[in-house]
């Protein structure tokens, strides 16, 4: 189940960089967007497997995608970025209750 929010992670990754290329021809965003992207898939694959280090890829994923947004978000006042860090907080937090449960039983 942990697996469904790294997937829809990555397919709003996905999207938030083609629509920075599509709005300012930012390559860029575009390759950030798909990177973050797989990097979710990646690691959803990895927690639906029940495999090491899948809450881990994704709260990495999570931590990227927020540094690397939320100064974009807080400098544009863009609504792409800022929901991107919005939702790479909540992952961030969410990926990171999970791994704390899956090292430490709770």
């Amino acid at each position: 189940m942990a697996q469904h929010p790294a997937y829809t992670m990555a397919g709003l990754c996905a999207v938030g960089g083609a629509i920075g290329f599509a709005k300012g021809r930012s390559v860029p965003s575009l390759v950030a967007g798909a990177s973050i992207g797989a990097l979710y898939f990646y690691a959803g694959q990895r927690i639906k497997n029940n495999e090491d280090y899948g809450h881990e890829l994704a709260l990495a994923a999570s931590s990227l995608l927020l540094f690397a947004m939320g100064p974009k978000a807080l400098r544009t006042r863009a609504p792409v970025p800022a929901t991107m860090s919005v939702l790479g907080t909540g992952a961030a937090a969410y990926y990171a209750k999970k791994t704390y449960e899956s090292h430490y039983g709770v």
